[in-house]
């Protein structure tokens, strides 16, 4: 019997020991400029006080949706979390989940675009997302500790990781989707490939990239509640307390609010993403 094995663990964390050293300035740096966000969209939406902010939350999706179910629906969701005492708490995981979900596009909607365009960086960038979308979401507190230490930023950090996997793949598969009869059309008429990108591959793949979003801040979501195990409080931060203290009633409640959070964003995103009927 050959007592070999091979040494994954300790040259990852060896590879994390380095990157931690000599990436301290930049991570500093941007653990800076995403807790500055992060408190500014806190307080403001905080400043709003919850009937404000269920206002201007109703409003919003009337002038945008013009749906009264879901405006309606919204409302009385929102009410409830109020009404249990969770307002501020969920105001810190819509903060969370916001930021989070800002930075996963802004790093993947590009990442997806030049992975449709480039068929070498397509196949190199493919199966290490099917790792990331297969990986215990677990994993991904692990890393951000040494980088960050605990509290929100880490918690951002893992779940901008965990969650921008399908921004990448879906605005991908929306270009690449596009009839062939459409880019020679462009081609003939001579477009340029900035042109066509513009005009032609993102307004088409527009309905795709949309349904990339939806799942980011729904993965955005459901990390910002595992990640209260590293200091990210919120509504996660509730459940957490909940388990350790064995307040069931309490836990349900931080469930529920959890639920009406993510059904309004999810009933959203989907009539954004919806084409509308001229």
């Amino acid at each position: 019997m050959i007592n070999f094995r091979l040494p994954i663990g300790d040259a990852l964390e060896a590879m994390i020991d380095f990157l931690v050293e000599h990436l301290a300035f930049f991570t500093k740096a941007s653990a800076d400029i995403i807790e500055v966000m992060l408190k500014a969209l806190e307080n403001t939406l905080l400043a709003m006080t919850a009937p404000g902010f269920i206002a201007v939350v109703v409003i919003g999706l009337w002038l945008g949706t013009k749906d009264r179910k879901l405006c309606l629906g919204s409302a009385l969701g929102l009410a409830l979390i109020w009404n249990m005492g969770l307002w501020t708490a969920t105001i810190s995981t819509i903060a969370l989940v916001v930021v989070s979900t800002l930075c996963a596009l802004i790093i993947g909607v590009p990442l997806g675009i030049i992975s449709a365009i480039s068929s070498a960086l397509n196949r190199m960038v493919m199966p290490i997302l099917d790792i990331m979308q297969t990986m215990p979401a677990f994993v991904y507190l692990i890393p951000a500790i040494p980088f960050f230490g605990l509290g929100k930023t880490a918690a951002i950090f893992s779940t901008v990781v965990f969650s921008m996997p399908p921004a990448i793949r879906f605005t991908c598969l929306g270009i690449r989707q596009i009839p062939a009869e459409l880019v020679e059309c462009s081609a003939a008429f001579g477009a340029t490939r900035w042109q066509r990108l513009i005009k032609l591959d993102l307004p088409l793949a527009a309905p795709t990239i949309m349904a990339g979003i939806n799942q980011t801040v729904m993965l955005a979501l459901s990390m910002v509640v595992i990640a209260s195990m590293i200091g990210a409080k919120g509504l996660g931060g509730e459940v957490w307390k909940a388990i350790q203290r064995l307040q069931m009633g309490r836990g349900f409640e931080a469930g529920i609010a959890i639920v009406i959070v993510a059904m309004i964003l999810d009933r959203v995103l989907q009539k954004l993403g919806t084409p509308k009927q001229k």
